[in-house]
């Protein structure tokens, strides 16, 4: 079978391997996205040879700077908008301890047996005699159309030489809405412990780019019912499991979890919102309760999950910064509206929602939407119309009121000057009722309203204006 590469860089790289005399392929995800018709830009070359010195000849004709990691025996330079990687020929074996292999030249078909899956094995050849033919020893385009991802080599032995690969398999079903073998499932559910040798954080890269899918829930399913989600996200796969107490029972917040997930990927591609919805519920193992008179309850869900937010981060190496806390405040949130749009929806509770929000009231919103996920038409009609109702009284209030991001109009400094006051104790409480008083709407937020106000609660603290500053 022959393909057309149709950019024309690969012309240029069958001319070097012409002058040079050296057998060059391009192999791996370039190849098997021509098949799925899937815009591609990088490129990796494989040489019979040096991969470094196919790589310098190819930037002089391109006039592109190559950057050589020798340790790996690699090369990759930047051509417009393609990235192209040259490494030669090679096989590899592994030490039980380690994912780093043992590296000795090698055959094409050496270095095709050496990749992770089928569908990644293809190559195209770039040589004179056979340009554009299809090198596929281990039908690869079967296995595409048959949308399967399968192993080279017996999977035992690809997920036990590399188990980061039984994590690139579940991501690549994921992305591309694959099954996976059963016999590389049979594989990842037997060599799952293996996963402990891999860093945390390419651990995590796979799982944000599982997260990052549209359809997340593909990649958690296989994660749990392989049981690596148990090891490397325990707190998630805690989530799973109904108990039933006098024939009450609760939703199974796993699978809830996974649906609010899938929700919100509809309507964003922010991972961070993202891992919001798979962390909003996260603490209701922790919280699950049976109340005779109420059945099963998780009271303070929302506050506990916020307080695991920055252990869990920390724990999957995600960033300890303001990623972090954006999720957490969305974790802590994210009932407010919910509970808004239950009942009778005061200014008040509006205001204090806005205050505590902020900027992130539009992804709270978001999240709150994606929870619903009830199978009644009835309900979700009804929670989506209240939630639209919400929205109104966010927009109506921020516009008379200006709540959000809210800036006191009294400043700390204000406070002491009026008085004569150091920084103490009294400031702090002229300064919260100040706010609660502008949250509750008894008086605007505006500075006029707010000196008058500091003038009466300083009074009721036994405070005196200083002489000059009293605007009565």
């Amino acid at each position: 079978m022959e393909k057309n590469l149709g950019h024309p860089v690969f012309k240029v790289l069958a001319d070097i391997a012409a002058h040079t005399h050296t057998e060059a392929y391009v192999i791996g995800g370039y190849v098997r996205d021509i098949f799925l018709q899937r815009p591609s830009k990088d490129i990796d070359i494989v040489v019979l040879g040096n991969g470094i010195d196919f790589a310098e000849q190819t930037g002089l004709k391109l006039k592109s700077k190559v950057a050589v990691f020798k340790n790996f025996g690699t090369a990759m330079l930047r051509f417009r908008d393609l990235e192209i990687e040259f490494v030669g020929a090679r096989k590899e074996s592994y030490r039980s301890d380690s994912r780093k292999p043992i590296v000795e030249n090698g055959t094409i078909e050496d270095d095709q047996l050496r990749r992770d899956f089928t569908i990644n094995a293809l190559a195209i050849s770039l040589n004179k005699e056979n340009y554009g033919q299809l090198v596929d020893p281990f039908n690869g385009v079967d296995d595409l159309h048959q949308k399967l991802i399968k192993t080279p080599l017996d999977p035992e032995i690809t997920f036990s030489d590399d188990p980061l690969r039984m994590m690139r398999a579940i991501r690549f079903a994921t992305q591309l809405n694959f099954n996976i073998d059963q016999a590389a499932i049979t594989a990842i559910t037997q060599q799952k412990e293996r996963i402990k040798i891999v860093s945390k954080e390419r651990i995590t890269d796979e799982l944000n780019k599982i997260i990052l899918s549209p359809v997340p829930s593909i990649g958690f399913k296989y994660l749990f019912d392989t049981g690596l989600l148990q090891l490397i996200f325990p707190q998630m796969a805690n989530l799973f499991g109904v108990d039933i107490i006098n024939g009450k029972g609760h939703k199974d917040n796993f699978y809830h979890t996974l649906q609010v997930l899938d929700n919100i990927c509809t309507v964003t591609d922010d991972l961070w919102l993202r891992w919001a919805a798979i962390l909003h519920d996260i603490a209701k193992p922790a919280t699950k309760r049976f109340e005779e008179n109420h059945g099963w309850t998780f009271h303070g869900h929302e506050d506990k999950g916020a307080r695991m937010v920055p252990q869990i981060f920390n724990q999957l190496k995600l960033p300890l910064n303001e990623k972090m806390k954006f999720v957490q405040k969305l974790v802590q949130l994210h009932l407010r509206p919910i509970v808004l749009a239950q009942e009778v929806v005061t200014d008040s509770a509006v205001r204090r929602l806005l205050f505590d929000a902020g900027d992130d009231i539009e992804s709270l919103m978001l999240l709150c939407n994606a929870d619903v996920t009830t199978k009644n038409e009835y309900k979700i009609k009804k929670y989506r119309n209240n939630f639209e109702l919400v929205k109104q009284k966010l927009k109506d209030v921020e516009e008379r009121d200006k709540i959000r991001n809210w800036q006191p109009p009294v400043s700390g400094n204000d406070i002491m000057e009026m008085f004569g006051l150091a920084a103490g104790k009294e400031v702090g409480i002229i300064k919260n009722a100040i706010r609660e008083a502008i949250l509750e709407g008894e008086i605007t937020n505006s500075q006029n309203d707010a000196m008058t106000f500091m003038l009466i609660k300083g009074k009721e603290l036994g405070l005196v204006p200083i002489v000059g500053n009293n605007t009565e």
